[in-house]
């Protein structure tokens, strides 16, 4: 991220902050009803979510998952 893209989040984090609670709800819920908006946040807080659990070679993985039949 570059320094003016880490001050434009910076300065809105800050609005974001100085608005009331209800201010907030209503941003949140516009925010959430957009489709790529929520999908988006969403990935965030799995990742966030996630973030401690120990990883795994994806070759792990594969190996595990159930092989599925091709049509």
């Amino acid at each position: 991220m570059t320094t003016t893209q880490h001050a434009t989040v910076e300065i809105f984090l800050n609005a974001f902050r100085g608005l009331t609670k209800a201010q907030r709800q209503d941003f949140l819920k516009k925010l959430l009803h957009e489709q790529s908006y929520r999908q988006d946040l969403l990935d965030i807080a799995l990742v966030e979510a996630r973030r401690r659990e120990s990883s795994r070679p994806l070759r792990d993985y594969l190996a595990e998952r159930p092989r599925r039949s091709h049509r």
